[in-house]
């Protein structure tokens, strides 16, 4: 079956880094565009990076433009997402999460399998 397991976050400070990984299994890796969200507190699931199945195409929420970056390793069955420069508009629970069809689509439906997140916590 497939499965999709988070792992890397933590409580940092503000203006540190992260790197969160999501581990794949139950589906061919390399055939699927990825995404990653996340869920602030009292906050509705938000979109927060997307990469095509090659890596040939990269989308970002707007606010994490030039702080946080997407990758994969396809031979790895992982996806990637490096957070720099933390700030107190971060903390979430951060979900990887399979395209039905493209990662530039940022609703939550056109998801068809998600993590079950990993938490992450920013102390200014």
């Amino acid at each position: 079956q497939v499965q999709l397991v988070e792992s890397g976050g933590g409580l940092v400070q503000a203006g540190d880094s992260l790197k969160l990984s999501c581990a794949a299994s139950g589906f061919t890796f390399s055939n699927y565009d990825m995404g990653w969200f996340r869920r602030g507190p009292g906050k509705e699931r938000e979109f927060v990076a997307g990469i095509k199945w090659s890596g040939s195409a990269l989308w970002y929420l707007d606010s994490v433009k030039g702080r946080f970056t997407i990758s994969r390793d396809n031979a790895r069955n992982t996806v990637y997402l490096q957070m720099n420069d933390l700030n107190p508009e971060d903390p979430a629970v951060y979900y990887c999460a399979r395209a039905k069809s493209a990662a530039y689509y940022r609703t939550t439906t056109e998801y068809d399998y998600w993590g079950r997140g990993t938490q992450v916590t920013v102390s200014s």
